[in-house]
C-alpha cells in the first residue's frame, strides 16, 4: 500500500515535466513547419521567376513574383533570428547549469575525500573507541546512531556525486547539440541574408528596365489606378465588417439591458448595485479629427513627390489620380504610424506593392504602401510613433505612398499633416 502511494505521488510530481516536454516538442513541430512552409513557398517563386525567363513573361509581373519571394525569403530570417535568440538563451541555460553542477560536484567531492582519508588514517578503530569512551548508556546511544546516521550521509554524498556526474554528462551531451543547431541556423540565417541582398539586386535591374522602357513604364503607372480601385475595396470591405461588429454589440447590449431589468424587477425592493465604468469605457481614444493639421509625418524626411488629385506626368503627360501622397525618401527608412491604431490589414498588391492598413477607430483609416518590410501583423495594437515598415521603391523611384481615409471618402493627406520647419 504505502508503495503505490509512493509511486502515485512520484507519478504526480513528473506530470507537469511531461506535459512541459509534450508541449515545447509540440511548439518545436509547429515552428519547424512553419519554416518548412516558407522554404517551400519560396522554392516555388523561384521556379516561377525561371519560367518567366524561359517564356519571356511580363516584366512587371517578374517584378511582382521578386517582390513576394522577398517577402517570404524576410519572414524566413525573422523567424530563424527568433529561433537563434532562444537556442543562444538554452546554451547560457545550459552552461550556467553545468557550472553549478561542477561546483557541486567538487564540494562533494572534496567533502567525501576528507572522509575517506579520515577513514582510512584512523579505520573502524576509532569508532569503538568513541563508544566505548561514554560516560553513560544514554551517550552511547546517542554517539551510535550518531555514527549510524554519519555512515548513512556518507553513503548518500556518494550517491550524489555519482548522480551528479551522469546528469553532467548528460548536459554536456545536450549542449554539444544545442550548438550544432546554433552553427545550423546561423548559416541558414547567412545564406538566406545573401539570398535577400541578391533579389534586392534583381529587382533593382528589372526596375531599372521597366523605367527606360515607355511602353512597361506606361502600364505600370496603369497598374496604380488599379491597385487605388484594390484598396478602395479593402476600406469597403473593412467599413462592411465593422458595422456588422457593431451591430453585433449593440444587439448584446441590448441584450444584457433587458436581462438588467428583469433583474431589476425581480429585486425591486433591493438597492441597485454600484455600477463602475468598465476598462473600455473609462479610456478614452483621442479622436483622430482633432490631430487635422496636427498629424505626424508617416516618415522623418523626405518631400512630397507626388499629391493628392489629378496628375500630369511630366514625360508621358498621361492624366491619373493619387488617391494619397507620394512622398520621396530613402530606401529602407523607418515608416512609422502616425496616430494610435491597429492593424487592419498586410497584404501585396501589384502596384503598390507591400500595402499596410491602420484602423485608427471612428471611421478613420491610413494606408502605407511600397513598403520593403513589414514589422507589425494583423490584429496587433500599434501606438503613434512605433514603426510599423521599411519604406521599398515603385516604378517611380524610393517613394513611399500614404493614404488618410474617413470611412469610403479619401481624404488630402497634406490638410492633415503637420508642416514641417
Amino acid at each position: 500500500m504505502k508503495a503505490s502511494v509512493v509511486s502515485l505521488l512520484f507519478a504526480v510530481l513528473l506530470a507537469p515535466s511531461f506535459v512541459s516536454a509534450f508541449q515545447a516538442d509540440k511548439e518545436i513541430k509547429k515552428k519547424s513547419q512553419e519554416l518548412d512552409r516558407l522554404r517551400n513557398e519560396i522554392q516555388a517563386f523561384e521556379r516561377k521567376l525561371k519560367e518567366s525567363e524561359k517564356r519571356e513573361r511580363s516584366t512587371l509581373e517578374r517584378l511582382d513574383d521578386l517582390e513576394r519571394q522577398s517577402n517570404l525569403i524576410r519572414q524566413l530570417i525573422r523567424k530563424l533570428r527568433e529561433e537563434e535568440q532562444e537556442v543562444t538563451a538554452e546554451i547560457s541555460r545550459a552552461i550556467s547549469s553545468i557550472h553549478s553542477l561542477e561546483n557541486q560536484l567538487q564540494f562533494l567531492k572534496s567533502h567525501y575525500a576528507g572522509y575517506v582519508r579520515s577513514v582510512y588514517k584512523n579505520g573502524r578503530v576509532y569508532d569503538v573507541e568513541l563508544l566505548f569512551s561514554s560516560n553513560s548508556i544514554n551517550q552511547l546511544y546517542i554517539r551510535m546512531e550518531y555514527l549510524k546516521r554519519f555512515s548513512e550521509q556518507r553513503a548518500k554524498d556518494l550517491g550524489k556525486i555519482l548522480d551528479n556526474k551522469s546528469n553532467l554528462e548528460r548536459q554536456n551531451d545536450e549542449l554539444q547539440i544545442k550548438l550544432a543547431a546554433e552553427r545550423k541556423v546561423l548559416t541558414e540565417k547567412t545564406r538566406e541574408e545573401k539570398t535577400l541582398r541578391t533579389k534586392f539586386s534583381e529587382r533593382q535591374r528589372v526596375l531599372s528596365r521597366i523605367r527606360k522602357d515607355k511602353k512597361t513604364y506606361q502600364r505600370g503607372l496603369a497598374r496604380k489606378t488599379e491597385a487605388a480601385q484594390h484598396i478602395e475595396h479593402l476600406i469597403a470591405d473593412l467599413i462592411e465588417k465593422e458595422r456588422i461588429r457593431k451591430e453585433r454589440e449593440e444587439e448584446a447590449k441590448r441584450q444584457r439591458e433587458l436581462a438588467d431589468a428583469r433583474e431589476r424587477e425581480r429585486l425591486k425592493n433591493s438597492p441597485p448595485p454600484p455600477t463602475t465604468p468598465s476598462a473600455n469605457e473609462s479610456a478614452s481614444i483621442p479622436a483622430f479629427e482633432q490631430r487635422r493639421g496636427k498629424l505626424r509625418w508617416p516618415v522623418s524626411s523626405g518631400a512630397i513627390a507626388s499629391r493628392f488629385g489629378d496628375q500630369v506626368h511630366p514625360v508621358l503627360r498621361t492624366v491619373t489620380q493619387n488617391t494619397g501622397v507620394d512622398i520621396q525618401v530613402s530606401s529602407g527608412s523607418n515608416v512609422i504610424a502616425v496616430a494610435d491604431g491597429e492593424v487592419s490589414v498586410l497584404s501585396f498588391i501589384p502596384g503598390f506593392g507591400n500595402v499596410l492598413i491602420l484602423n485608427h477607430y471612428d471611421g478613420y483609416r491610413t494606408v502605407y504602401a511600397h513598403l520593403s518590410d513589414i514589422s507589425v501583423v494583423e490584429s496587433e495594437k500599434i501606438r503613434e510613433g512605433e514603426v510599423i515598415a521599411k519604406s521599398g521603391d515603385s516604378i517611380a523611384g524610393s517613394v513611399l505612398h500614404f493614404e488618410i481615409w474617413k470611412e469610403r471618402e479619401k481624404q488630402d493627406p497634406e490638410k492633415w499633416l503637420a508642416k514641417r520647419r
